[in-house]
């Protein structure tokens, strides 16, 4: 089944490139198309779509507006199209998978439909899931073989890609749907939650303090506790994060298994 695409924009030069680039994947279905924010959202309203190609500055309203009308849960996996990259950070902060700059680059879409293709196929997933749990609650009886974390993770940025040592990372930032990975002066946007990374790396190495960060224990220079619910993880690079109960108590834990 191809996956039904919605473009909104209110220029017809734009809609006819997008149209034109997308036509070329056969997994694709453009079902319908918008010129401004009040078509979109009746357009949401009436039909189901898998992906919302937005241009942010639309007349009436713009696709900030449009998602906080529609609401993000209603929402179809949506890349925002803009003109300006300042809008990139305020995209991700709304959910949005991808943002493309105009004029659509070719090579630069395939990367943003690869995005969507993964997500998609990630949701299907999630809908197994419950099945899966009843399999693997049969399996808990047998010996279950040691986990192997990964030493180090590959973060792609357009047309690079970058490796990052984990042994190197500081501390983990949750940015929506991406991660922050600071190491040293240099940060990496990983896409992936930072529950995925909490389940993925070293439990004795990277411990989550909170729910919007996970810390690397050979960088943790102090513990300071404020009150019996929260307090303050130091790093040795000076840096503080803030540090719920459940990870001040996680932290000790680790800390243990380390000694």
């Amino acid at each position: 089944m191809k996956l039904k695409v919605l473009i909104a924009d209110d220029e017809p030069l734009a809609r006819e490139r997008l149209r034109f680039l997308l036509s070329k994947d056969e997994e694709l279905e453009i079902a319908g198309e918008c010129r401004n924010g009040k078509e979109v959202v009746a357009e949401l309203k009436e039909k189901r779509y898998d992906v919302l190609f937005l241009d942010i500055q639309m007349p009436g309203r713009s696709g900030f507006d449009i998602i906080e009308q529609v609401g993000q849960a209603h929402m179809p996996i949506t890349v925002f199209v803009t003109a300006h990259n300042h809008y990139a950070v305020k995209a991700f902060e709304v959910h949005a998978l991808d943002y493309l700059t105009k004029p659509v680059e070719p090579e630069r879409l395939k990367t943003a439909l690869r995005h969507v293709k993964e997500r998609i196929a990630s949701q299907a997933a999630l809908m197994t899931h419950e099945q899966l749990k009843s399999v693997l609650a049969s399996l808990n009886h047998r010996p279950v073989a040691r986990q192997e974390h990964p030493k180090r993770l590959i973060v792609h940025n357009g047309t690079k890609d970058s490796f990052v040592n984990v042994e190197n990372i500081e501390w983990i930032e949750a940015q929506d749907y991406y991660s922050c990975l600071h190491v040293g002066p240099k940060n990496f946007m990983l896409r992936e939650t930072i529950k995925q990374l909490a389940e993925t790396l070293d439990p004795r190495k990277f411990v989550r303090v909170h729910r919007s960060a996970i810390v690397n224990i050979d960088h943790v220079r102090e513990i300071l506790r404020e009150g019996r619910n929260e307090g303050w993880v130091l790093l040795s690079n000076g840096h503080r994060l803030k540090m719920s109960k459940a990870g001040w108590q996680s932290l000790l834990a680790a800390s243990r298994t380390e000694s």
